[in-house]
């Protein structure tokens, strides 16, 4: 379980004190998709960074499981949206990274990776670097990586937004296929509304403003994990509600 209460993130600029997010306040169930949705500028990169211990200076309080934000004690996965991947490491060193930094490599991590890379379809893939891959190639590579770590919570900030749709679609997927089999509590961030209808359980609206980020509203998905619902009135409806919610709350953060 993730828990965030009243959270504020303030950067110091030249002349003032800029605050990134303002009274921010969110539980993420354990085993649930959480997908953040908002105008650009709103915090929700920033929000990720401080679940993910990437920035430790703000007020309020965020817990995993019922304790602080240690990634020294916790397993953290976290997928940035340019996948993260060195260019000068194979992809099997890229893949083996992780877990190498955390716990040492192991015979068993041997046989999860092969395991893993197949049902990815990247077992061919091992010896080349990522330069020489797609983006989706890319992209396998980095979920490959995250959930060989098996984390207490994934983070997810953007991850398929530089694939064109068809890619994306069919990452998605894949995504959902890991993640229904490791049940893995993750925060999700995307500007597509579509993505978050289809990965998250739970749907988090941000607004942006001169007093920070904030959540504007938290509900709950009954469209998560079927396309089917896709050409259906009623998804279109929703769809263009929270678009149109987006833009609004943008219009008055400008």
């Amino acid at each position: 379980m993730i828990e965030v209460k009243n959270l504020a993130v303030s950067y110091s600029g030249l002349k003032q004190k800029n605050t990134a997010l303002q009274n921010v306040s969110l539980t993420v169930p354990q085993g649930t998709v959480c997908a953040v949705i908002g105008p650009s500028g709103c915090g929700k990169s920033t929000l990720l960074k401080v679940v993910a211990g990437l920035i430790t200076d703000f007020t309020g309080q965020v817990r995993i499981n019922g304790g602080e934000v240690s990634p020294k004690k916790l397993r953290i996965g976290f997928m940035p949206q340019n996948y993260g991947l060195l260019p000068w490491q194979t992809v099997a060193d890229n893949i083996r990274l992780a877990c190498r930094i955390k716990d040492g490599w192991t015979e068993a991590k041997t046989a999860k990776m092969e395991a893993l890379c197949q049902k990815l379809g990247i077992e061919d893939l091992l010896s080349r670097y990522p330069q020489e891959l797609s983006g989706g190639q890319q992209q396998r590579v980095s979920l490959a990586r995250v959930f060989l770590l098996e984390p207490d919570i994934l983070l997810m900030d953007e991850p398929f937004s530089a694939l064109d749709a068809i890619t994306r679609e069919e990452m998605q997927d894949v995504f959902r296929d890991l993640w229904e089999e490791a049940g893995i509590t993750t925060i999700l961030v995307t500007h597509y509304v579509e993505e978050a209808l289809y990965l998250g359980q739970q749907i988090v609206l941000m607004a942006g403003g001169q007093s920070g980020g904030t959540v504007a509203e938290v509900m709950e998905n009954k469209w998560q994990g079927s396309r089917a619902w896709k050409t259906t009135t009623e998804f279109f409806a929703k769809s263009q509600e929270l678009k149109e919610k987006i833009k609004a709350m943008g219009a008055r953060q400008s």
